[in-house]
């Protein structure tokens, strides 16, 4: 039985390495909102801020299934593109994408202010992203990527196989780019800092999730655990979990990926691993592996996939392990065998549409949503989150999906399931020497 709110078996890793913090309270008793936000993630967060300037009297309550660092939010590989994903940049539709970039930036700005005001130590740095391919599968991918950033005008710069190994220190790769147009981050020291910056009147509720949203008279009513929740405005922001309250069910799906932290490397370690010492590679091919180097000396991976539930712990090690392996041999003759390769591994669910667009808007009186990021849920979702809160309010003036496009109708399970795992095994043998 899938779950109907996040309830994760692995501790997140980027949470794990922080200082402990005291979680707010979880809701207990009925009370009343104006707006009531489910997901205190990059979208929930940005919605219920942007609500609070245009209408500062609102009584806002933010809900979130499990803590601030503990979620989604602290769950990604920390790539906060302030350009088009790979898989949205299409040389075809150059203004939308343009008018995508542009509006990108503008939210990305919002986050680093953000940050900047907490006064919170927050490892977030502009230093670019890698995109290699290691076959024909992954170099057709990259071609187009190519082509999209010439059409746009945005530097890059080209690398052979020989330029990735002096940099990355791994030769798995037979060619690459890299752009400047990235930040890196701590994903969960972000979603924390962004989070102390919320106005005093916007109320949190932790570990609180939602389990029912029923609508009765024009109000909406929440229902959790310990408590109830009835207002005027309901807006879902918990992704891929919207569709277990009956929204968009034919819309969205929850595909889990998967990541695994190494512990600090030996400096003599460390000098076999390239010449560049904080960075991140990004897969040409979308079931390829996500890549970091951290700033203090770790190595990220975060490959595999799994439709609507979350794999074993002890499966998931295997597999990113190998994943791990492939890219650098030399750790695994360094001694990080099964027992010690990674200090933390993790998932997390990811909210899916067919053809990438969000699931965005009004769906019922009343009742907003904005999920489905696709994986880019960062800075793509505090923009999106932005502009659900305008469109509530009656000043949005963005055309989300002229944009970004209307998500595509998905067939029920298990017609869905299969058409699922037979794309994901086909699209596997294709580009098997990216995973």
């Amino acid at each position: 039985m899938r779950p109907i709110f996040p309830n994760y078996q692995l501790a997140s890793g980027w949470n794990a390495l922080l200082p402990p913090r005291q979680a707010h309270a979880p809701l207990k008793g009925k009370q009343v909102a104006d707006l009531v936000v489910i997901g205190a993630g990059f979208t929930g967060l940005a919605c219920a801020r942007r609500w609070q300037e245009l209408q500062p009297d609102a009584r806002i309550v933010v809900i979130d299934a499990s803590e601030i660092g503990e979620g989604n939010p602290g769950r990604n590989s920390g790539f906060l593109l302030e350009i088009a994903l790979a898989e949205d940049a299409n040389p075809e539709n150059m203004q939308r994408m343009l008018e995508a970039n542009r509006l990108t930036q503008k939210a990305m700005q919002s986050i680093l202010n953000n940050v900047r005001a907490s006064g919170l130590d927050v490892d977030l740095q502009r230093v670019g992203t890698y995109r290699a391919a290691a076959s024909s599968a992954g170099l057709a991918s990259l071609h187009n990527y190519t082509q999209f950033l010439e059409g746009a005008g945005l530097p890059y710069r080209q690398l052979d196989q020989t330029q990735l190994k002096a940099e990355l220190g791994t030769n798995f790769y037979q060619s690459g780019l890299f752009t400047p147009h990235c930040y890196l981050a701590q994903p969960a020291a972000v979603i924390r800092a962004i989070h102390s910056q919320l106005a005093d009147s916007i109320s949190v509720f932790e570990n609180t999730p939602a389990l029912k949203i029923t609508n009765s008279g024009g109000k909406w009513t929440v229902t959790t655990a310990q408590g109830e929740l009835s207002c005027s405005k309901l807006v879902l922001a918990n992704n891929s979990f919207a569709k277990e309250q009956g929204v968009a069910r034919s819309r969205l799906a929850a595909v889990y990926t998967y990541a695994g932290i190494t512990p600090p490397l030996d400096p003599e370690l460390l000098n076999s691993l390239g010449s560049v010492h904080n960075w991140g590679l990004l897969p040409t091919h979308r079931l390829g592996s996500t890549l970091r180097r951290t700033a203090d000396g770790r190595l990220l991976v975060r490959s595999g996939h799994s439709y609507e539930a979350e794999l074993p712990g002890s499966k998931v090690t295997a597999l990113l392990l190998d994943r791990l392996w492939r890219r650098f041999p030399q750790l695994k003759s360094n001694g990080l065998d099964k027992g010690q390769g990674f200090e933390h591994v993790w998932g997390g669910a990811v909210g899916v549409t067919y053809n990438t667009a969000p699931v965005w808007g009004e769906r019922e009186p009343g009742l907003f949503i904005s999920s489905g990021c696709n994986g880019g849920g960062t800075v793509k979702g505090t923009l999106l989150g932005n502009a659900l809160a305008e469109l509530a309010l009656g000043q949005n003036q963005l055309d989300v999906s002229a944009i970004f496009g209307s998500p595509s109708w998905m067939p029920p399970d298990p017609l869905r399931r299969i058409g699922f795992e037979a794309s994901a095994a086909l699209e596997s043998w294709q580009g098997r020497r990216e995973l």
